[in-house]
């Protein structure tokens, strides 16, 4: 499903990531962790297009950074499902205006089929009572779902989570880790960025580990 083949990324003369390899392969779920600077979230912006590596490639399906053209990008990132540490959500839009607002950028028209899209994934992540809730009325955990929710929405293979726990308390991490492994369980492949070491012990998976731009295993 993903595949590094060998790349390096240099941003201001300097190696940000340096030979990378790795497969995540369908259905999987993995850790990416590593110490603040290693280059995890400048991995995840190659997946999603965001940087081009300077050299090796990036794969996922049939796009291949070597051939990636500008207009295939939004077309490679509708079939990704991204989750940021800060939530980004549209202060002046309710939950559910927030998910309308991405169906029908991508191409979504019919209402019936928006809200009952939009009912499946709240119900996914527990939040099915805060549609109508505006950002600010949410704790951290609910606006955190409410994103979670949002990168549900077109039925993506591949979840990219970066630090999407870094802003909560410990026990809201977890019901946002299980969130996370229930979407895995249901068929997608998750990559999860954190540097949170005991949140790993706790729910163990397979682990990649960045050092100074390097990638190892275990």
């Amino acid at each position: 499903m993903l595949a590094f083949k060998n790349v390096t990324l240099n941003l201001g003369g300097r190696n940000v990531l340096e030979n990378v390899c790795f497969e995540l392969k369908k259905g999987e779920f993995a850790y990416l962790t590593g110490r603040t600077g290693s280059g995890k979230t400048s991995l995840m912006r190659l997946i999603y297009a965001d940087l081009k590596p300077t050299s090796g490639s990036v794969v996922y399906g049939e796009y291949s950074s070597d051939t990636l053209k500008p207009a295939q990008i939004p077309f490679l990132r509708r079939k990704l499902g991204v989750v940021f540490q800060d939530f980004s959500l549209l202060p002046d839009k309710t939950v559910g205006e927030n998910l309308a607002f991405v169906l029908k950028a991508t191409g979504w028209t019919n209402k019936t089929a928006i809200k009952n899209r939009i009912n499946e994934v709240l119900m996914t992540v527990g939040l099915s009572a805060r549609v109508g809730n505006y950002p600010h009325q949410l704790s951290g955990g609910e606006q955190q779902r409410t994103a979670i929710a949002r990168a549900l929405l077109n039925d993506p293979p591949l979840i990219l989570a970066d630090e999407p726990t870094g802003n909560l308390d410990p026990e809201v991490t977890d019901v946002i880790v299980e969130i996370f492994q229930k979407i895995h369980r249901a068929g997608a492949s998750v990559l999860f960025v954190t540097h949170e070491y005991d949140l790993i012990a706790r729910r163990p998976a397979r682990v990649l580990r960045l050092h100074e731009g390097r990638l190892s295993e275990g």
